[in-house]
């Protein structure tokens, strides 16, 4: 059995059994529509890796087919990692749940920290609503998850001080204490700097034997999981890299994985598995450093600490974020808008302005005063020294979220999910309204749509 159809037919002759023997687990089932569910991120998630056959993903095509899936997901602006993830836990956009990029805004000078901390989300997230409901939750490595509540969790967390690597950080702030030594000792072997590391493909396997292990063995309600690989390689190599089509295969590979899992531990049948991302990619070819006209005007310095700035530009992604050091300095405003208004055609025509007005209808960052978005192609980049056009290449994400190539994917497989639906468009902050009907959660999501076409 190796692929979705074959082990649920399996597990569903199984499920049967279990549910005659058991009457109270059934009187269970009846009262939600899943009793687990797994949500994976796959970072650089993109429909056509499940809509175009091309691409290695076995279980991922089979799950779309034979479940509900979404034509194209549209995300947050910016389109990166921390504030994505944060959408789909909690159902709202950054301007409401405070993670507003991955690493925050820091006025004397970026030190390198990221958004961490789980405390730092302003609104309750799906972790919240398990623990309130008096069920059980688990996570492997989710990024803004260190201190949730979360009965089974390795945050994604690392250290800024030389030396401690990616590991020992993370097993610091798990949850219980013991955890990565249980499954190090029962599924993967001791995990260093050589066989847990995002430059290589064995990171996913060990990431779905491990999420796949607790399944089976304390089988929690809700699992988070996030992937990073695709998004590693198409930063490296863009959309189509050889490295790209790998890194989708062994993240298909991993998922595979976790649904045997929920057949050798007799819950298939009594499982939902959606799947999502947080952005798509785009191929580029030039950056610009918006910082460097800013320094031009005396408006910031060439410093790691921007010296005696007034105004600078914090850049997330392709896109780039303008804070001002008194958010009530009117005048400092008007100057980089002028700087804007007067740039040559020829940088002009390479990104537009969106006002405050424009960033509050997307939910983006309160405390920006304005936002510059790329064209595809273009990347900026926080660089304040050089030249403003640069060369670059690769592929990246953070664009403003209008067009098809930043889009992410979905696709909800098993309990609860009706066969077959198509989804032609759906937003990033629908995903936590499933998971929140699958569990009979009762959350308030004022911004989360439940598509009723997809419930069985």
């Amino acid at each position: 059995m190796n692929n979705p159809s074959e082990i649920k037919s399996w597990a569903l002759a199984f499920g049967i059994l279990i549910g005659i023997a058991s009457p109270s687990l059934a009187q269970t089932q009846e009262s939600r529509p899943a009793q687990h569910v797994v949500l994976i991120s796959i970072d650089g998630f993109r429909p056509d890796f499940y809509l175009e056959e091309k691409w290695p993903a076995p279980n991922l095509q089979e799950m779309a087919q034979s479940g509900a899936r979404s034509l194209g997901v549209t995300g947050v602006f910016p389109s990166v990692t921390y504030p994505s993830h944060t959408t789909i836990i909690t159902g709202r956009t950054p301007l409401h749940h405070g993670i507003y990029y991955n690493a925050p805004f820091e006025p004397t000078g970026q030190t390198g920290r990221w958004f961490w901390e789980s405390d730092l989300i302003k609104v309750p997230t799906l972790w919240d609503g398990v623990r309130a409901a008096g069920m059980k939750s688990a996570s492997f490595i989710w990024p803004v998850s260190v201190g949730a509540p979360i009965d089974y969790n390795l945050p994604e967390f690392w250290s800024l001080e030389e030396g401690f690597g990616r590991i020992e950080p993370m097993r610091e702030q798990e949850t219980p204490k013991g955890l990565m030594a249980e499954l190090e000792e029962q599924v993967v072997g001791k995990l260093n700097e050589r066989t847990f590391n995002g430059d290589y493909l064995n990171r996913e396997d060990r990431i779905g034997e491990m999420a796949g292990y607790v399944l089976e063995t304390y089988k929690p309600n809700l699992i988070t999981l996030h992937l990073i690989a695709t998004d590693h390689f198409q930063h490296e190599e863009g959309r189509d890299g050889p490295m790209v089509r790998k890194s989708l295969a062994a993240t298909d590979r991993a998922i595979g994985k976790i649904i045997e899992a929920a057949a050798r531990a007799g819950i298939l049948d009594q499982t939902t598995f959606i799947v999502t991302g947080d952005h798509g990619f785009v191929n580029i070819h030039s950056s610009i450093s918006p910082n460097v006209w800013l320094v031009e005007a005396g408006l910031m310095e060439n410093k790691p600490d921007r010296g005696n700035w007034k105004a600078t530009f914090h850049t997330s992604g392709a896109s780039a974020f303008l804070h001002l050091k008194d958010p009530t300095d009117a005048a400092t405003l008007q100057k980089v808008k002028t700087i804007l208004e007067n740039l040559p055609e020829s940088q002009k025509k390479l990104f537009r302005v969106l006002d405050r007005s424009a960033l509050d209808q997307v939910g983006a960052d309160p405390n920006a005063a304005l936002a510059l978005a790329p064209i595809q192609g273009i990347s900026f980049s926080p660089s304040s020294q050089g030249a403003v056009l640069k060369p670059a290449k690769g592929g990246t994400h953070g664009f403003f979220p209008d067009f098809d190539e930043i889009e992410t994917g979905f696709i909800a497989w098993g309990a609860g999910i009706r066969e077959n639906v198509e989804i032609q468009e759906m937003s990033l902050v629908d995903v936590a309204a499933v998971v929140n009907y699958l569990l009979g959660l009762k959350m308030d999501l004022p911004e989360s749509n439940l598509y009723p076409g997809i419930k069985k």
